[in-house]
């Protein structure tokens, strides 16, 4: 079906756009799982008439179902959305891309998602279900998987499969309490894991940000030892990447300590360090989790950030990232990312 589609696309180029609008629109009724004519329109910018016209021909195709709950994909119009997938992912230059910037990343992959979460909620879903798809990848019986906070990671959780198929799966939490919304710390979000999959979860009920003493006294406690213990059989990391004024400001920092931050060119934060553009680790805070040195011997690493607003802490972070490390974004990074790289060569 691939080479049939890229070859009619070839033959007749302006069916590439009702294709992408017609692809786009059956993707968000996926997502949705339930959505009216009104706010399809809003979320994919279509008129009300555009939005009329598309529903009629995906139902008419038997691709989607019509009820008072709004529009909802039929198992035929799950498959077509699949056998598409691929296809469109280069006919629209994001499989060229991905592989562009994988390559200046030095990382193992890069999936990139329509849009820009920036001004976009359906890219925010997206980016969500592209990392749970790539999660569900890579999981497998006895492996313990490290979760660090935010939004972007707790809403991953929202398309993660219900199953029991593995066994022995542990999410925990990789990171301390940062911000006072309790639903987007890691404590929180290794539960949402662990009761999708079937798994066991552990928790670190403590700030992300110590002082030096009880820094050093908390290491000393038994279920921090064991914690420290559990980090070092860690397999997998689902982790976010911050700019750095804005974790700054999650983590209560004095208006002093963001002004030395910014003397010293931070501009990404990730696992508790704060890193410039050159990618060097400029500060870091005194924190319980998972530490820098320790990536390098995990199995797999998967970034999850998205947002043309996110690009210069993404390109200041890959600078120093483990080269497993596979990233989940949106063409609105991705792009943004190619800009500036083309404007300091």
């Amino acid at each position: 079906m691939e080479s049939l589609l890229t070859a009619q696309l070839k033959l007749i180029p302006e069916m590439s756009d009702l294709l992408q609008k017609r692809y786009q629109v059956l993707q968000m009724i996926q997502l949705s799982k339930g959505i009216g004519r009104r706010v399809l329109g809003e979320q994919l910018g279509l008129s009300e008439r555009d939005i009329r016209k598309e529903l009629d021909a995906l139902r008419n195709q038997g691709l989607i179902e019509i009820s008072r709950d709004g529009a909802a994909i039929s198992p035929e119009g799950t498959k077509i959305l699949m056998e598409l997938k691929e296809v469109v992912r280069e006919w629209s230059g994001r499989l060229q891309l991905e592989q562009t910037l994988s390559k200046i990343l030095h990382i193992k992959e890069v999936i990139i998602v329509p849009g820009n979460v920036d001004t976009n909620t359906n890219a925010t879903m997206l980016l969500s279900q592209e990392a749970a798809k790539f999660l569900e990848s890579i999981l497998s019986n006895d492996k313990i998987v490290a979760v660090t906070g935010g939004s972007t990671i707790a809403s991953i959780s929202n398309f993660v499969q219900d199953t029991t198929k593995w066994k022995n799966l542990m999410f925990i939490a990789a990171r301390g309490g940062v911000g006072k919304d309790v639903t987007l710390q890691a404590n929180t979000i290794v539960s949402l894991f662990s009761n999708k999959t079937n798994g066991s979860y552990r928790t670190l009920y403590m700030p992300d940000s110590l002082s030096e003493e009880a820094y050093t006294t908390m290491k000393k406690e038994p279920f921090i030892q064991e914690m420290m213990d559990l980090y070092e059989k860690t397999s997998i990391i689902i982790h976010g990447i911050g700019d750095a004024e804005e974790m700054a400001r999650r983590r209560n920092s004095s208006e002093e300590e963001i002004e030395r931050l910014k003397e010293n060119g931070s501009v990404s934060e990730a696992f508790g360090y704060y890193f410039n553009d050159q990618g060097e680790a400029v500060h870091r805070i005194r924190t319980i989790g998972i530490q820098l040195k320790q990536l390098k011997n995990i199995e797999h690493l998967l970034a999850v950030a998205g947002g043309a607003k996110k690009a210069k802490a993404l390109l200041s972070y890959f600078k120093q990232a483990p080269e497993q490390t596979v990233l989940v974004t949106d063409e609105g990074a991705a792009n943004e990312m190619m800009n500036i790289i083309s404007q300091t060569n």
